[in-house]
């Protein structure tokens, strides 16, 4: 095999790569035979055609595709390894030469890593970001947590009112039609929650229990479904039951209840320290990211669509395997969502094209200031990583083998960049 690299404009390179007649010969010939038992011509049992026979009847090449099917990954993952390029994306594939007897010929155009032009990186300056937690944050926690553990009563003595619990039937209307979607029954709703539409809730403030009435809204212009965005729409409803939520006293027994205190002092001390601890880490990833969004703007850098694109698939593919393990299949949600595959890859666009552009900054920084991950910091998180995965941490080594290794240094390097910029900033 053989590879050759192109290099095109914008960091992109076409690698025309060439496999040996014989290879793909080797390849038809095991196509055939994963077939035969398939092949029907009259005259031959099943399984028993002559691969002459079929060519003869199908043309040459009736194998060809399939075979350049079969070589295609590991003649492409070859290339990759010996063309000693930087390769950043997948690759498009186009075949140029597919003839028995001659050299199988196809291309893959790629995205190379683009070079960057590092701007000012130390000396930073961003605004400050506050770290207080004020006495207002504290009692905004110790409510959530009251309402956390409140306990939901039934009410049928009075109509409902804001942040009531009720049970509702609804079926919607457009100009007099019933639209798919817009039915349910028994169906339980938080008043205030902003789960409809806006302005549907608070019309149900003030209904009683068995009061139908009609809730009229008009759905939002970016409303997910077509059909519906910017309509003026009708809902009859009928309120079922009512709850309200009967909140804990504010206590030393409630704080002993949600805690492990046993005063209503000793826990709020406590809130006070977590929340700290939260500002802290939210303050320390503002900073971050304002720092680098700093350098990337003083930096120059082209960046290939090869490239955006692979990483927004990467993030597609990642977000739904969050959903599949939360117990929803990803179909369903995106059906849930109003959206699909190629929506969502649109979606996360910006945050696809964030993501490279910090990481490139960064290993700029890490080269420039000479920061590197040691074996000391490969031997901590392997630690990490055994304690984490209940395994030994030879065998995490093990697994990771020498290209793992290499990943978690490279990550560990930017790491230590991100620290490096943010500690060099300067707030105003």
């Amino acid at each position: 095999m053989s590879v050759k690299v192109e290099k095109l404009e914008h960091n992109m390179a076409k690698l025309t790569i060439e496999v040996a007649p014989e290879k793909l010969d080797e390849a038809a010939e095991k196509v055939y035979q994963k077939q035969k038992k398939s092949i029907s011509v009259p005259g031959f049992r099943k399984g028993k055609v002559p691969k002459a026979m079929v060519e003869k009847m199908y043309g040459k090449g009736v194998f060809l595709e399939d075979a350049a099917n079969e070589i295609i990954p590991e003649a492409y993952s070859q290339a990759y390894d010996e063309c000693g390029e930087d390769i950043v994306s997948t690759p498009s594939i186009e075949v140029t030469q597919l003839e028995s007897g001659k050299p199988f010929i196809f291309t893959a155009t790629v995205a190379l890593k683009p070079s960057v032009e590092l701007g000012k990186y130390k000396g930073v300056e961003i605004d400050k970001v506050d770290a207080t937690v004020s006495d207002a944050d504290i009692d905004a926690a110790i409510e959530a947590e009251r309402d956390r553990n409140a306990r939901s009563i039934s009410v049928t003595d009075r109509p409902v009112q804001d942040k009531d619990e009720i049970v509702l039937d609804f079926e919607g209307f457009v100009n007099g039609v019933a639209f798919a979607g817009g039915k349910g029954e028994n169906y339980p709703l938080t008043i205030g929650s902003g789960q409809f539409i806006p302005g549907f809730e608070e019309q149900l403030i003030g209904k009683n229990i068995g009061e139908a009435c009609d809730v009229e809204v008009t759905f939002p212009e970016d409303y997910h479904s077509e059909d519906l965005a910017g309509k003026a729409a009708v809902f009859k409803c009928n309120v079922k039951e009512i709850k309200e939520k009967q909140l804990p006293d504010l206590d030393d027994e409630f704080a002993a209840e949600v805690s492990e205190f046993d005063t209503l002092d000793e826990y709020k001390a406590d809130v006070k320290k977590n929340l700290e601890e939260k500002k802290a880490a939210e303050v320390k990833n503002a900073k971050e990211t304002a720092v680098i969004a700093a350098i990337i703007a003083d930096s120059k850098m082209d960046i290939p669509d090869a490239m955006v694109a692979t990483t927004q698939r990467q993030m597609v593919d990642e977000f739904a395997q969050r959903i599949q393990s939360q117990g929803l299949s990803f179909d369903q949600y995106m059906q849930f969502m109003g959206t699909d595959v190629n929506g969502l890859l649109e979606q996360v666009k910006p945050q696809a094209l964030d993501r490279i552009q910090s990481r490139l900054v960064l290993e700029a920084v890490a080269a420039a200031e000479n920061i590197t991950g040691s074996d000391e910091d490969f031997e901590e998180e392997c630690k990490k990583m055994s304690e984490s995965y209940k395994m030994d941490a030879d065998k995490v080594k093990e697994v990771l083998g020498e290209e793992g290794k290499k990943s978690i240094l490279e990550d560990i390097a930017i790491t230590k960049a991100a620290e490096f910029v943010v500690a060099n900033c300067k707030e105003k």
